[in-house]
């Protein structure tokens, strides 16, 4: 199974909206990287988001433009900011046939279930950035995984251009 880690992009502060949607910039910012996910001919057999809106807002932008149905976007707690990794490996898991999945999280759950997943929980801290997207190969019921590769938004955004 391909794991695909995804922090939400940037979002409004809580001054400015209590339930931090994506500001504009983390909008324009997840399209980038959606673009570039497309490019990539990334596909997703299930797209995976936390209630919180700019986790949801980033899994359907990711959907639309990789064709996945925005409709069927599974919404949990299990890969909320605080969840600990087990409790989403424990989720990914319910899905081992799957080949390719999608989770737009956040911190700093999804650089805990990258450590767990890479290294079986020896405690490597990992950072995802804002809109940065990463594909680690796992095979159930093994506990270690191999990181396949790592894009920022930046590299993200440069994809993305060289698209158009």
């Amino acid at each position: 199974m391909l794991i695909h880690l995804m922090q939400h992009g940037v979002c409004l502060s809580k001054e400015l909206d209590a339930t931090q949607p994506l500001s504009p910039v983390g909008g324009e910012q997840i399209e980038k990287s959606a673009t570039a996910a497309r490019v990539l001919g990334l596909r997703f057999e299930l797209i995976v988001a936390s209630p919180k809106v700019r986790s949801l807002q980033t899994a359907e932008i990711m959907a639309e433009y990789t064709g996945y149905p925005t409709s069927r976007i599974e919404v949990t707690d299990a890969v909320k900011a605080m969840a600990p990794a087990q409790t989403t490996i424990d989720f990914i898991r319910e899905y081992a046939g799957l080949d390719s999945i999608l989770i737009c999280g956040h911190l700093p759950s999804l650089g805990s279930v990258a450590s767990t997943l890479l290294t079986g929980g020896n405690g490597l801290e990992i950072y995802i950035e804002n809109g940065g997207l990463m594909q680690i190969a796992s095979q159930p019921p093994k506990e270690k995984s191999m990181l396949t590769w790592y894009l920022s938004p930046i590299q993200l955004a440069i994809i993305a251009h060289d698209s158009v």
